[in-house]
């Protein structure tokens, strides 16, 4: 693996993450610093989660900000499918050969079982994971167990004595102990692999070079590296990043932040800009300058100037950064034209005219009947969600599931965010019209707009989601200890 070959592999499992950009951007300036390729693979293996939709969305927000791959599912390559659900028979061969080698093992436990031994680990203060049971099966009591039918995943053998040390490209020499380690299930009841599994084979077939990831895959690192030890293949160069963090220092979440890609395209961020501001992530210019292009840190990418200390998503530095981008790259025209891409486009502008024209009598009216569909976080105070019938803590249950529901939704259609909100309203034994009137002030920032459930499906998730979240700190925000009852009861229904 002479070529510098790097790689982004996200999980089509929700909203593009600005994380999954922050990765894939460092692995991108990195491989293409070095004259290498940087690969793009979707790891949909999760037939319970992964969607096309989600993938979708993925490629498009990246392809937004302007990270094109060299290789991909989309482009093609000497190395694909680029798509782990298209390699499912690559996957078998691999792991039959472990198993032939000894180097992993069919585990029959239940969930049960499994969930048995983890309370009994945590009540004896031991060390949770699985206890290598079914290792001790011989060959006569697995044929039975098969020809019985029995469910089973396959799982990898792990040391139980001594320690494994690697070297990280920014950390230096890291040892953790096996014994921390468990016996990762690589191959899943339904015959899919894991993500670990997938994982190497992927990156080793693929050439991959350098595995640039996220500090959280840190005490993962054991497992592939005996992955490939098994395998008797080359181990690339592990480099994990620091993780982003809020600006209370912990880690990076939509509960604190809004963290989706989607966002910070619909609230009217420049995608040049939001680049710019992840690649100060830890990252600075050798000359210290703040605004630079993509080419430019490319052409001066050094991955050793990385900070391992948390870099702080702070929206506050991004507004300041998309001001300058507005103010020194835009001339006028551009400025004209980039707005009316963003504001005015005809599908957006055919769902809201509806909407509007039904409630004007001039044209003057539009706007502050409209305004909210073009603008970012609203002014609203507390005294806004006064209402005869509903106390504080009515309203904020209100505002907290109704943000569970529509986070769920794969469906964004008016229809389905109709019927859900009236189960809600069913479940929570309140009036549709008192329901819906947090949903109002918090979306229009008006207690009598055009229809709320409209307008949700008009402005769709990422800001939906935001300024349901702005209500709820309006009103005073909800503690840990109260969300988790809330959640109790959220589950009760279903939810």
């Amino acid at each position: 693996m002479s070529k510098v070959r790097t790689r982004i592999a996200p999980s089509p499992t929700g909203d593009p993450h600005v994380g999954t950009a922050y990765i894939a951007l460092f692995n991108r300036c990195f491989a293409h610093s070095q004259g290498g390729q940087f690969i793009l693979r979707i790891e949909d293996t999760d037939k319970q989660r992964s969607t096309d939709k989600s993938a979708k969305d993925i490629l498009a927000a990246l392809n937004w900000l302007g990270l094109s791959w060299d290789e991909g599912p989309d482009k093609g390559g000497d190395c694909g499918p680029y798509r782990q659900s298209e390699r499912t028979g690559i996957y078998t061969e691999h792991i039959d050969r472990l198993l032939k080698e000894g180097t992993a093992f069919r585990c029959f436990c239940s969930s049960g079982q499994l969930s048995e031994l983890r309370q009994r680990q945590m009540q004896d203060k031991a060390q949770v994971g699985y206890d290598g049971q079914c290792l001790e099966l011989s060959e006569q009591e697995i044929a039975d167990k098969l020809a019985d039918g029995q469910e089973f995943v396959i799982r990898m053998k792990v040391p139980r004595d001594g320690e494994c040390e690697f070297d990280d490209l920014l950390r230096g020499k890291v040892m953790i102990r096996w014994s921390q380690v468990d016996m990762q299930v690589l191959i899943k009841s339904d015959g899919l692999p894991t993500y670990h599994f997938a994982n190497v084979v992927d990156d080793h077939l693929m050439e991959i070079s350098h595995v640039i990831r996220g500090e959280e895959w840190i005490n993962s690192t054991p497992k592939h590296l005996l992955l490939y030890q098994y395998f008797d293949w080359q181990v690339p160069v592990f480099c994990h990043m620091p993780l982003l963090r809020n600006p209370d220092k912990s880690k990076l979440s939509k509960r604190k932040n809004p963290t989706s890609i989607g966002y910070y395209q619909a609230m009217g961020y420049l995608p040049q800009a939001v680049l710019n501001y992840l690649g100060m992530m830890g990252w600075t210019m050798p000359t210290g300058e703040e605004k630079f292009s993509l080419q430019e840190m490319t052409d001066k990418f050094d991955i050793k100037r990385v900070s391992l200390g948390g870099p702080v998503f702070d929206t506050e530095k991004l507004d300041w950064l998309n001001g300058k981008y507005i103010r020194e790259d835009l001339s006028s025209a551009d400025f004209i034209e980039q707005y009316a891409q963003w504001a005015f486009t005809s599908e957006k502008m055919e769902a809201i005219v509806p909407l509007l024209q039904q409630r004007v009598e001039r044209f003057s009216d539009v706007a502050p009947l409209g305004n909210f569909f073009f603008s970012g976080q609203l002014e609203i105070t507390r005294e806004a969600f006064t209402h005869k019938q509903l106390d504080e803590a009515q309203l904020l249950r209100i505002l907290q599931f109704t943000l569970w529901q529509m986070e769920k939704l794969g469906d964004w259609q008016r229809d389905v965010i109709e019927q859900e909100l009236h189960k809600l309203a069913g479940h929570m034994d309140i009036k549709i019209r008192d329901f819906l009137f947090p949903l109002f002030v918090s979306i229009s920032g008006n207690a009598v707009s055009t229809s709320v459930i409209e307008s949700i499906s008009i402005l769709g998730l990422d800001i939906t989601r935001a300024r349901l979240r702005h209500g709820i700190g309006i009103l005073g925000g909800i503690s840990k200890k109260q969300a988790k009852i809330m959640e109790r009861e959220y589950r009760s229904w279903g939810g």
